[in-house]
C-alpha cells in the first residue's frame, strides 16, 4: 500500500483505496457498508473473508445510478413493469433481486442466477460510486456475530484503527435496505 496524497477518510482517499483493490467502509442509508471493487475476485474475497460470509450467499451491489448496474444485469429479460416499480423506489433505500448477466462473476452472484442491486439516494455512496466510475459491493460493515456498525468509531472498534473508512454520516434510517425480488414482486427482507 503506498501513501496517499489525500487525508485519511476523505472521499478521495477512499476512492484511491478501492483503485487498489481494497476493501473499505462507507455509510449507507441506514448503517456502514463494506465495498470494494465488484470487478476485482481479489478485493471481493477479501471482503468476504472479513465478514467471514460464504461466497455461495451473493452479494449486493450499489450505485449512483442505474447505467452502473448495467454490465452486471439481464436487463433485456425485465418487462417494463417490473422496470417501472424499481425506478418508482430508485434512488432510495430499496434493494431489487434481478436477473444476473452471464458474464457477471460467480464471486458476486454466489449460488444464484440473479444479483441484488441498489441505486443509493445517499449523497456519499453517490459520490463515491461517480468518483469510482462504478458500483460497489455493499455489505452490512460488521464482523460475523457483532452488530452493524452506524458510525466511523464502531467501525474502528471492530476492523481496528487503520482500516480505510469514509468519514461521514449514514442516512439515519433504522433499519437496512428493504430487498425485494423484481420478478415475483416477493418482499424478501423488510427495510
Amino acid at each position: 500500500m503506498k501513501p496517499s496524497q489525500y487525508s485519511a477518510g476523505s472521499l478521495d482517499f477512499c476512492i484511491e483505496r478501492l483503485q487498489q483493490q481494497e476493501v473499505i467502509a462507507y455509510p449507507t442509508e441506514a448503517v456502514f457498508g463494506l465495498g470494494c471493487d465488484p470487478d476485482s475476485e481479489n478485493a471481493v474475497m477479501a471482503l468476504l473473508a472479513l465478514k467471514q460470509r460464504p461466497v455461495e450467499k451473493g452479494l449486493i451491489l450499489i450505485a449512483a445510478d442505474y447505467a452502473q448496474l448495467e454490465p452486471y444485469i439481464a436487463d433485456r429479460e425485465l418487462s417494463v413493469l417490473q422496470r417501472e416499480r424499481m425506478f418508482a423506489s430508485w434512488p432510495g433505500p430499496v434493494t431489487y433481486v434481478v436477473p444476473a448477466s452471464p458474464h457477471t462473476p460467480r464471486w458476486l452472484t454466489g449460488r444464484f442466477d440473479s444479483l441484488a442491486i441498489r441505486v443509493s439516494d445517499h449523497p456519499d455512496v453517490q459520490a463515491l460510486c461517480r468518483g469510482f466510475g462504478k458500483p460497489l459491493v455493499s455489505t452490512s460493515a460488521n464482523l460475523s456475530g457483532e452488530p452493524p456498525c452506524r458510525n466511523a468509531e464502531e467501525v474502528a472498534k471492530q476492523f481496528g484503527p487503520q482500516f480505510t473508512v469514509l468519514h461521514a454520516e449514514t442516512g439515519g434510517r433504522l433499519n437496512p435496505s428493504e430487498i425485494r425480488d423484481v420478478i415475483s414482486g416477493e418482499l424478501i427482507r423488510q427495510g
